[in-house]
Parts: C-alpha cells; structure tokens; sequence
C-alpha cells in the first residue's frame, strides 16, 4: 500500500460556547465560559492503513471524527484531504440510531448511489445493494426488512453496507463496536479488515478500547483533555509505552495468562475541559508528575513519523533522569 498520507490534520482546534445566556452573566456577573474540545491536535494517515485514536470519554475523540467528516466546523487548523471528499464515509457508534427505523434496509443502502449517481437505472441500483449485502455477510432478501427485524451485529452491517455504498477511499469508525457483544465484536472487527484489504480503505478508527486497537490500527495516537499525548506505531506503543497516561491505559487490558497480577489503579477523573489544568493536563493524576509539568505544557517530541510523547518524563534516557529523579524524590518526602 502507499504510505501517501490521504489525511493531514495540523493544529485541530474545536472550542464550544458552554456560557449561561446572556442576561444570566450579566446578572450574576459571571464570565463566558469556553469548552476546548480538542485542543492542537496534528496527525497523518497514509493511504490504505489506520490511525486509531483511543482515549477516557470525553477526551474529544469523537468531536475529531466529527470534525473530519464536516459535521462541525474547525474553530482553528487545518484538514487536508487529498481525495474526493465525497467519498468520505461514517461508520456511527449505534447501529441502530444510525438508520432510520420507517425505511427498509434496500433503500437505506441505495440512498448514498441515489445522492450521488441520480440518474442510475433502478435495475442497477438494486443489483448494487444486493452486492452490498452480500459483500457485508447478508442476504439479497435483507433489503425488504426492517432495522428492527436485525441483531446489533447485522445492523452493523447493514451501516457498513450503506458507508460502501458511496465508493469511499475514507472511512471515520466512531467506536463502531462498542455497542455490541463481545461475541460480536470480533466478527466486525474481522469483517473491516477483510473490507479495507478487499477495497484499499483508510480508516480513521476512534475507540477507547486499547485491546481492540491493537488489532485494527498501524498507528495507535492517545488522547487525554483534547490533545494527543502519545502517537507511535501499534508494536511499538504495546512494546514500549513511554506517557504515563498510555501505561495506565494498558493496565486496563485483561490478561489471561496472569488474571490476578497487580494492576496500578487509575486515580482521580478526567479535569473539566472548561478550567483544565496548568501545564500538563495529566499531572493531577499522573504518578511522575513534579513541578515543571505543574507550570509548563509539554509537547510532542521525538522520533518524526516514529513514537512522540508529550511528557517530561519521557523525554530520551539522558534528559529522563532529571525529571524522574525529582518526582521519585518528591513522593518520597510525601
């Protein structure tokens, strides 16, 4: 596959007006009130692989897939697409809000080849969606029932059915499998990837689950508060995971070959993305955490293209030292 990046995203910012209407400030002389959502987010997706962004609810993963697909407008940054935007698709969380419950499974996958191809004989258009339904695992015959008529799982498919529909060259995954069994999971899951190799398809995949990434995705990014903490390639973020956010995230993976090892307990919630904290975001919560990372924000560094942490802790082994030594210190003295 190329490794052309199909989508360049720099500097990302989403902010939200989460004020009190106007006369309630003025009255009770309280300040607008600002949400970041994501707050500087840069990445790339070379064409025909998958970037996984994965983080805590609320971390503004979703509001990225959003932003990707048009639903919200940047409130600063850019998003470079080098392709046809029109075939840019969404695979949505529920399966079942996603498709509109009055109309039959034909004519929802058929709306996309409509939309775009409105002069297409019907004759073909529905020789079109059987395919569909078969390429996804169902029957020609599915297209006369209803969404309700389907499991979670067939309603996924039905979704991704309908996403192809368009010819996509790009697809946003929003936790495409977070609403369905274990069981089932893994069905669509192998079910993408078989698509993706089937038809050259560039994932943008957005979980919060690291166990189900790590079959997914080429690139693992880990957000925390709207900004990325960490981004490296899938082997060698499971292998070598330097942010301590991403360390905690991994303590979360059951293992079945040591059920009952010590697990270091995630303290503390995720800060309100309204009043975030000085410096680094983490740090209330982070167990290496001394004063630098309390006054001074830390960026991504490292190897370009290769594994870039933003944290001072994990900075190269020479320069580590310094930073971890005084937070070993400091929990000592407390």
């Amino acid at each position: 596959m190329s490794t052309f990046p199909l989508l360049e995203v720099d500097g990302l910012e989403r902010r939200f007006d989460v004020s009190a209407p106007w006369l309630n400030r003025v009255i009770e002389r309280r300040p607008k009130q600002i949400l970041k959502a994501v707050d500087g987010v840069s990445f790339s997706i070379p064409r025909g692989e998958t970037l996984a962004l994965v983080g805590e609810s609320g971390c503004g993963k979703s509001t990225i897939a959003k932003l990707v697909v048009g639903l919200y407008p940047p409130s600063g940054g850019t998003i470079t697409f080098r392709g046809d935007e029109r075939r840019v698709q969404m695979i949505f969380q529920d399966p079942f809000a996603s498709l509109n419950p009055r109309w039959r499974v034909g004519r929802i996958v058929a709306e996309p080849i409509r939309t775009l191809e409105p002069g297409r004989p019907d004759a073909e258009v529905e020789a079109r969606v059987a395919e569909l339904l078969a390429t996804v695992g169902l029957n020609a015959g599915d297209g006369t029932k209803y969404p309700h008529e389907f499991s979670g799982g067939q309603r996924q498919r039905i979704s991704i059915a309908r996403a192809l529909a368009g010819e996509p060259e790009f697809l946003v995954c929003d936790e495409p499998t977070s609403a369905l069994d274990v069981s089932v999971q893994a069905q669509i899951l192998n079910l993408m990837k078989r698509l993706q190799r089937q038809f050259e398809l560039t994932y943008l995949f957005i979980s919060h689950d690291l166990s189900v990434v790590r079959h997914m995705a080429d690139t693992i990014a880990v957000m925390y508060l709207g900004r990325i903490v960490e981004i490296a390639p899938t082997a060698e973020l499971f292998a070598h995971p330097r942010h301590p956010y991403t360390r905690l995230l991994l303590e979360t993976i059951p293992d079945l070959e040591a059920p009952k090892r010590d697990r270091t307990p995630m303290a503390g919630e995720v800060p309100s993305p309204i009043d975030p904290p000085e410096g680094c975001a983490f740090h209330p919560r982070c167990p290496l955490a001394f004063d630098r990372c309390k006054t001074e924000r830390p960026e991504l560094a490292g190897e370009p293209d290769r594994h870039r942490t933003a944290c001072f802790a994990a900075l190269p082994v020479a320069s580590a030292a310094s930073c971890v030594a005084p937070a070993r210190a400091q929990s000592r003295s407390t």
